[in-house]
């Protein structure tokens, strides 16, 4: 069955909305058609993606835009911190489109976001979901020492259907890149369910996972942003979440949230 939720709340969604478009930012909220959005914004937490809403790369699952990204705005980071001061957040995820037409793929832009928010507002905390940044080892050292207590980076899917879905990304740098996030702060990942993985991948994707330091994890259900994405192969039931959520507790993850709706960002301040 397909999950449902329930109906969003006008007047949040407006404030919210409001104060978005004063500062021409984006969140992934808005962008990717987020499930949980009204949930998440009353909860005072909120997804920024920075960098535009144009992506160079083309995931077969993702409702975000891709083509020929915009160009950088410098003064996205104060705007960024200035919504977050004005919406009052207690606990933000920055994440970006990916940036492969960019020298450093958007990492000095990704740290001094970081570091305008915490600057404008000390006690809010800041997860960091960046891309691969294709391995750039000085990309990655940035994100090590910025103001972020926390690294993320999603893995969304199995082995077998990586390059399927996400045809200009790497199963095995993911990994890497998350190896290399774990020797400095707490990492995340996220793995997204409904593509046709076996239960035996999923279990190996949990491994490969803890194997590269990452002691957080969410697991979603795969929801089709139109009829041109990637089709939903399975739905999985509440008990088969649960039973995933169990496993990957079994293995040794330290927190996990597992659920039809959930995306990587849920209850990011509660993990």
């Amino acid at each position: 069955m397909k999950p449902k939720v329930l109906a969003p709340s006008i007047e949040i969604i407006e404030k919210t909305n409001n104060i978005i478009e004063k500062y021409h930012i984006n969140t992934v909220c808005f962008s990717s058609k987020c499930p949980n959005i009204s949930e998440c914004f009353k909860r005072g937490t909120a997804t920024f993606m920075i960098m535009g809403n144009i992506c160079t790369r083309n995931c077969k699952f993702c409702g975000v835009n891709s083509g020929r990204a915009d160009k950088l705005d410098k003064n996205e980071p104060i705007k960024v911190a200035k919504a977050v001061k004005e919406l009052n957040l207690n606990y933000v995820v920055i994440t970006s489109v990916d940036r492969d037409d960019l020298e450093d793929f958007g990492s000095e832009h990704f740290y001094k976001t970081i570091k305008k928010i915490k600057e404008i507002n000390p006690h809010t905390k800041i997860e960091a979901l960046t891309p691969d940044f294709q391995g750039d080892i000085k990309a990655l050292e940035l994100m090590t020492v910025s103001d972020a207590y926390k690294l993320a980076h999603n893995i969304e899917t199995v082995e077998r259907l990586h390059k399927k879905l996400k045809p200009k990304s790497s199963y095995s740098l993911s990994l890497k890149v998350l190896e290399f996030y774990s020797k400095f702060k707490i990492t995340k990942s996220s793995i997204i369910v409904g593509f046709g993985e076996t239960f035996n991948e999923i279990e190996k994707t949990f491994k490969d996972l803890l194997n590269s330091g990452v002691s957080q994890l969410t697991i979603g259900q795969y929801l089709r942003p139109s009829s041109k994405h990637y089709p939903v192969k399975k739905y999985y039931t509440e008990s088969e979440f649960k039973e995933l959520e169990n496993l990957a507790y079994s293995l040794g993850f330290r927190a996990v949230v597992s659920g039809n709706l959930i995306r990587s960002s849920y209850y990011a301040d509660k993990l």
